[in-house]
C-alpha cells in the first residue's frame, strides 16, 4: 500500500506539472521572444489600413494580422511602432523572400518607424509573417525579436456562362467561368463524379477558366457546382471561409440516338500484320453485344458506306466493357467525323478513333537560313536548319536527331504526310553524321556535318612592300611608292577567318600577277592558284581544319616573277588581283585588287633643244637688241613628277649646260654675234602627251665663253618628241 500510494501521489504530481508547461509552450510559439518589440503595427493600402490590435484572427490557435488585397503584387505601407515609446531603440526588419523592402525603416515624428514593402505572389505564398528585430540592452545578448504572422484575404466571385441549356448523354460540353479573381480559384482539374453530372474546373494558361460537363441522367437536371478558393475571406462573424458560393444552372439532358462507345485507344496503325491478325482493343459494352461475331464499321450512317474495319468480339470484361479485335481496312482521322458499327446494315453505335499507316518517311529535305528546301542533308556546326520529313503516318511519330534538340519555331508543321522541325548544330558538334530517329529507331536518313565553307572578306589577307603590313581591303586604288621594293610579300591572319559563332571554314585563293613596264606594257605575268587558307587556334572547329593544304607560310612574289621587283624601272606597276575560287562556294567571293607603282618625284636626263628667237640681254649693254636666230642648247636638265598623278611631269624644268647662240643664223643681218655660253635655263614645256612638237619657253642667263660678259636671255623653242 505505501508503494501504490507514493506512485500515485508521483503520477499526480507530474500531470501537474504538464498542465502548467504544455500551455505555456502553446503560448511561447506565438508570443514575441522575451520583452514584447511592438506596441502596435499598420498595413496601409491604397483603400485602407489594417491594425494588429484590431484586425487580427485566429490562424490555427495563433493571432494573425489580415489584410484585404487586389493585386498580387500589392505594395503597403508599413508603420511599427515600438513598445517602448520612451527610449525607443532603432528597428530593423528581417529580409523575406515573399516581400521586397522598398524603403529603409525610418522613424517618423509620432516616434514610429516607417517603410514600404512589395509583395511577389499574395495568392500561392505560404506562412508569410514579419519579423521584426530590436537591440538588446546589454553587449552579447541575442536582439529581442518579433513575429507578426500575415494572412492575406480575397474577395472572388464566379459565375457560369451558359449559351445553350441542352446537353447530351456521353457527350462531354466546355463552358465558360468569369471570375473577379481567377487565379484564387483553386482549379485542380479533377473529374468530380456524380449521379447526374461529372464535372471538372480546367485553368488554362492565358488565365481563363473552363467547366468541363458530362452529363449521365437524361431529362430537366441542376448541375451544382462547389470550388474553393486559394486564399480565404472573412465572414462577419469572424470566421474564415475558403467556400465558394455554389453555382447552379439547370440543364435539359437528351439522350443521342446512337450510344456513343469509348474505346481504350486513341490510335491505330493499318498495316498488313494488323489487316490479317487484328489490334486488341477495349470497347464499352453495347449491351447488345453478341460475343464471337463480327461488325462492320463505316463512315456514315446509312448503307452502303464504305468499309473502315471490322470489329469482332471476344469476350466481355469485368468492369462492363468488352474485349474485341479490330481489323482496319482503311485510314480514318476522327477529325473526318464519327465511325458507326453496323450490325447488317443496320447502325448500332457510334465510335471514333484514328486509323493511320505505318509511319514511313519517303522524302528529308532541309532549309538553310536565308535559303530554299534542298534534298542535300548537309549541315555545318552552329547553324540552325529546319528539316522537312515527308512520308505517311507521320502525326504519330516520335522523332528525334541524335545528340541534338529540337528547338520550338512558328513554323513548325505536323501533319500525316509531313513533319518540319527546327534544329540546331552546336558549334562544337564534335559527329559527322547525325541520325534521324522515330521511337528510338533509326529511320535511314541522316544529316551530314560539314564545315562551313563560305567566303569570308579579304580583310585576313595583308601585303607587305615597305615596312609595315597592310590589309589589301584598305588599298584603295593604286598605291604610289617612293622608293625600291625589295619584294612584294602577302601574309595570312587564320584568326582572322572564324570569330565566336561566325564560322566561314577554309578560305580557297587564287593570286593573278602582272607587271607592267612606264608606259603600261605588260611584262610579265603569273597566277597561283588553290591558295587554301584554314581558321586559325581561336576557331571552336580549328581541329576539323586541319589539312596538310592549309597554307600557314607567306607568298612572295619574287619567287614567282624571273624579273625581280627591286630592278624594276621607275613607274613599273605591280597589279596583283586576289580573289575566291568560285568553284568551291555555292555564293559570290570576293575580289581585291593591290596596284603598287614605282613613284619618282623627279627625273635627270641629258636634254638637246633649240632655241630660236631669243632674245637677250649682255652686261654692260643698254636695251635687248634684235631677236636671235636658231640656237642650239645641250643641258643637264631635272624634270620634276606631280605627286598625285602617275607618270606625269610637271611643265616646267631646270637645267645647266651650254648654249649655241645663233648657231643656226638665218638672219640676213651680218652683224649678228655667233658665241657659246655657259647657262643656267628653266624651261616651261606643254603638257599634252601626244604632242609631237613642243614650243618650250626659256628663261635664264650665264656667261658668254667668247665675249666673256654675263648675259641674260628670253625666248622660245622648238622641241621634237620621236
Amino acid at each position: 500500500m505505501p508503494v501504490s500510494l507514493s506512485y500515485r501521489v508521483l503520477i499526480a504530481t507530474f500531470g501537474i506539472l504538464l498542465g502548467g508547461i504544455i500551455p505555456r509552450l502553446a503560448a511561447a510559439q506565438t508570443a514575441p521572444w522575451g520583452p514584447p518589440v511592438l506596441r502596435e503595427a499598420s498595413l496601409r493600402t491604397d483603400t485602407a489600413t489594417f491594425l494588429l490590435s484590431r484586425n487580427t484572427v485566429m490562424v490555427q490557435g495563433v493571432p494573425t494580422l489580415y489584410l484585404w488585397y487586389r493585386r498580387d503584387d500589392e505594395t503597403v505601407e508599413l508603420r511599427l511602432f515600438p513598445a517602448n515609446a520612451v527610449s525607443p531603440k532603432p528597428l530593423r526588419l528581417r529580409r523575406n523572400p515573399d516581400y521586397q523592402q522598398l524603403d529603409s525603416l525610418t522613424k517618423e515624428d509620432d516616434g514610429s518607424f516607417r517603410t514600404r514593402l512589395k509583395f511577389q505572389n499574395l495568392t500561392t505564398a505560404r506562412f508569410l509573417r514579419l519579423v521584426v528585430e530590436q537591440a538588446a540592452d546589454s553587449v552579447g545578448r541575442e536582439p529581442h525579436r518579433q513575429v507578426v504572422p500575415l494572412l492575406p484575404l480575397a474577395r472572388t466571385s464566379l459565375a457560369l456562362r451558359v449559351p445553350d441549356a441542352e446537353l447530351f448523354v456521353g457527350e462531354e460540353k466546355v463552358l465558360e467561368l468569369t471570375s473577379s479573381n481567377a487565379r484564387n480559384v483553386r482549379a485542380t482539374g479533377e473529374w468530380v463524379r456524380g449521379n447526374d453530372f461529372d464535372y471538372r474546373v480546367v485553368a488554362e494558361a492565358n488565365g481563363l477558366l473552363r467547366l468541363h460537363v458530362l452529363p449521365n441522367q437524361l431529362g430537366a437536371r441542376t448541375l451544382l457546382v462547389k470550388l474553393q478558393t486559394e486564399r480565404p475571406s472573412l465572414l462577419p462573424n469572424g470566421r474564415l471561409s475558403y467556400q465558394l458560393p455554389v453555382l447552379r444552372q439547370e440543364f435539359n439532358v437528351k439522350g443521342s440516338r446512337l450510344r456513343f462507345l469509348s474505346p481504350d485507344q486513341r490510335s491505330v496503325t493499318m498495316d498488313d500484320l494488323s489487316r490479317r491478325r487484328g489490334v486488341e482493343l477495349i470497347l464499352d459494352n453495347g449491351r447488345s453485344f453478341e460475343l464471337h461475331r463480327t461488325y462492320r464499321i463505316e463512315d456514315q450512317e446509312e448503307a452502303g458506306g464504305s468499309l473502315i474495319a471490322e470489329v469482332f468480339t471476344r469476350q466481355y470484361l469485368s468492369n462492363d466493357r468488352v474485349l474485341c479485335y479490330l481489323r482496319p481496312y482503311n485510314t480514318h482521322r476522327q477529325t473526318e467525323g464519327y465511325l458507326y458499327i453496323k450490325e447488317a446494315d443496320v447502325a448500332r453505335y457510334i465510335t471514333n478513333l484514328d486509323i493511320t499507316p505505318q509511319t514511313v518517311i519517303r522524302s528529308a529535305q532541309v532549309l538553310h537560313r536565308g535559303g530554299e528546301w534542298t534534298s542535300s542533308l548537309s549541315v555545318s556546326p552552329g547553324e540552325t536548319v529546319d528539316v522537312r520529313l515527308e512520308g505517311e503516318g507521320l502525326q504519330k511519330a516520335r522523332m528525334s536527331f541524335e545528340d541534338l534538340p529540337i528547338m520550338r519555331s512558328d513554323s513548325s508543321v505536323r501533319t500525316d504526310t509531313r513533319l518540319v522541325y527546327r534544329v540546331q548544330v552546336p558549334v562544337n558538334f564534335a559527329k559527322r553524321k547525325i541520325t534521324i530517329f522515330n521511337a528510338g529507331q533509326s529511320t535511314g536518313y541522316t544529316l551530314g556535318v560539314r564545315e562551313f565553307q563560305r567566303p569570308h572578306p579579304l580583310d585576313f589577307v595583308s601585303v607587305v612592300y615597305g615596312e609595315a603590313a597592310r590589309p589589301i581591303t584598305r588599298l584603295d586604288g593604286p598605291v604610289l611608292h617612293d622608293g625600291t621594293i625589295r619584294d612584294v610579300v602577302f601574309q595570312f591572319n587564320p584568326n582572322g577567318i572564324d570569330k565566336g559563332d561566325e564560322l566561314y571554314g577554309k578560305q580557297f585563293l587564287s593570286f593573278e600577277v602582272r607587271t607592267l613596264n612606264s608606259k603600261g606594257e605588260l611584262m610579265e605575268m603569273r597566277s597561283v592558284d588553290n591558295v587554301v587558307i584554314c581558321p586559325g587556334d581561336n576557331s571552336p572547329r580549328a581541329v576539323f581544319y586541319s589539312d596538310k593544304q592549309c597554307r600557314t607560310d607567306p607568298l612572295s612574289l619574287n619567287s614567282l616573277l624571273s624579273r625581280k621587283t627591286y630592278d624594276f624601272d621607275d613607274w613599273s606597276r605591280i597589279v596583283v588581283t586576289v580573289k575566291h575560287q568560285a568553284s568551291q562556294y555555292a555564293e559570290p567571293g570576293y575580289t581585291q585588287t593591290v596596284e603598287l607603282v614605282l613613284k619618282r618625284r623627279y627625273k635627270f636626263d641629258i636634254d638637246v633643244s633649240f632655241p630660236a628667237g631669243l632674245l637677250t640681254r649682255r652686261q654692260g649693254e643698254t636695251g635687248y637688241g634684235n631677236f636671235g636666230g636658231i640656237s642650239l642648247a645641250t643641258l643637264a636638265q631635272l624634270s620634276f613628277y606631280s605627286p598625285d598623278k602617275i607618270n606625269r611631269l610637271r611643265p616646267y624644268k631646270i637645267g645647266a649646260g651650254f648654249v649655241a647662240l645663233n648657231a643656226f643664223n638665218l638672219s640676213q643681218n651680218s652683224t649678228s654675234e655667233r658665241d657659246l655660253g655657259i647657262v643656267i635655263l628653266g624651261s616651261v614645256y606643254p603638257t599634252r602627251r601626244d604632242a609631237k612638237f613642243t614650243f618650250p619657253l626659256y628663261l635664264g642667263g650665264g656667261r658668254l665663253l667668247g665675249a666673256g660678259k654675263w648675259f641674260y636671255l628670253l625666248g622660245p623653242g622648238i622641241g621634237v618628241r620621236l
